[in-house]
């Protein structure tokens, strides 16, 4: 069974949403947080990335930045850009980004579920970013950034979210990047059910969130016998069937410096290549490259992975395994600075331009992971390379806190 459970939101009134929703912390940098959050005292930005209203040159990682989230979400509940909601409920939220629409619930998830593996992921965490965000919601004590989780979509769920999304939303708003966020209030009655539905949901998966869950997990460790909510934390819930993924690209610097046609030759012994057109792969298994000033299509040569694993079959392992590694002798691409990685939202042509610009020796335009392929990862008890997945749309900070205390 899956545990989830409604939770009092500290949330902005519907007239303030606009202002106060931002990015997520980790999609942008510290000098882009700065301009959004430049002119907006009611950004969120101001509590999940602390340092705009620093010093320019504070290291992010520093007390101060952490102390200073604190103050800013005290300081936004004091002036009531930030208010908590009366009563716990799951809450709806709906995203549409042109075509795609995702609709998913609010609520807080088990730390001890995500021990468990109840809640299952499939992306190793780095340690230095986990700690990070250890340090962020202990001294915040709350979860400002929900985690993405997915689940295999269930009936009775879906027919009492149509129900609730057939009524009037209590906010609604369109952000600067064109897409709408949505939220309704269920009844309390309404929450309560759809709690007990998510008790016939067998597991969770982390799609996008990994360093906050593993922060959240540690958080409650730390606190384990002390009152207040930190054995639970914020996600927002997604069935399967709903969600988006795009393609996440590579950029490769080559050692060895080869030229073009050098380059060609190595990547045809793994790959049958073509002059392409287009610059995104048509299908699994296949690649596009992007050599000398032009695209190429490389189908990757059968009988080079294994077909029952369920992650060596991953595009993502065949990019890594059979290009970077073995063309181009990177065995860590977490650590290696002669790889780099582009989310499918920037497209193709932002390969192009930092592959004249930068220097790259060549770019890999990838075919989309699957959530098929995620989840059967994830039972599995395996992982994914790194960067295998670029969900869209993402969620948008500051609509929903989780207070611990």
């Amino acid at each position: 069974m899956a545990l989830v459970r409604p939770f009092r939101a500290l949330r902005p009134p519907p007239g303030l949403a606009a202002r106060v929703a931002s990015p997520p912390y980790d999609v942008i940098n510290t000098r882009e947080a700065r301009a959004l959050a430049s002119g907006n005292v009611d950004s969120f930005l101001r509590v999940a990335r602390p340092e705009v209203d620093l010093a320019p040159g504070v290291d992010e990682h520093a007390d101060e930045v952490y102390a200073q989230g604190a103050r800013n979400l005290a300081e936004l509940r004091d002036r009531g850009v930030l208010l908590q909601d009366a009563s716990p409920r799951i809450y709806v939220y709906a995203q549409t980004m042109g075509a795609h629409r995702q609709v998913g619930l609010v609520g807080c998830v088990s730390v001890d579920e995500y021990d468990r593996d109840i809640i299952r992921k499939h992306e190793k965490t780095r340690a230095d970013k986990e700690d990070d965000r250890t340090r962020h919601i202990d001294v915040l004590d709350a979860h400002d950034e929900p985690v993405f989780l997915a689940y295999r979509a269930h009936p009775a769920i879906d027919a009492l979210v149509s129900a609730i999304t057939a009524l009037a939303p209590d906010t609604d708003l369109t952000t600067d990047d064109g897409i709408r966020h949505t939220v309704w209030v269920p009844t309390e009655e309404q929450s309560d059910a759809l709690s007990a539905h998510f008790a016939e949901v067998p597991a969770l998966y982390v799609a996008d969130g990994h360093h906050r869950s593993a922060a959240s997990s540690r958080v409650h460790a730390k606190r384990r016998g002390t009152p207040g909510e930190h054995d639970r934390f914020l996600a927002v819930l997604f069935p399967d069937e709903q969600l988006q993924i795009l393609a996440y690209h590579r950029l490769v610097r080559d050692r060895q410096g080869r030229s073009p046609e050098a380059l060609l030759a190595a990547l045809g012994e793994v790959c049958a290549l073509e002059p392409a057109a287009t610059a995104s792969p048509p299908s699994p298994k296949s690649m596009g490259f992007y050599v000398g000033g032009r695209w190429y299509l490389g189908t990757v040569r059968e009988g080079l992975w294994n077909t029952s694993d369920p992650v060596a079959s991953l595009d993502a392992s065949l990019c890594q395994d059979l290009v970077l590694d073995r063309i181009f002798g990177i065995t860590d691409p977490r650590r290696d600075d002669h790889v780099d990685f582009v989310g499918g939202i920037r497209g193709t042509h932002e390969l192009e331009r930092r592959v004249r610009e930068e220097g790259w020796s060549l770019a890999i335009a990838m075919y989309p992971t699957r959530i098929g392929e995620l989840l059967a990862v994830s039972d599995a008890g395996r992982l994914m390379p790194p960067k295998s997945t670029w969900f869209e749309p993402k969620l948008r900070s500051g609509l929903f806190v989780h207070l611990m205390g």
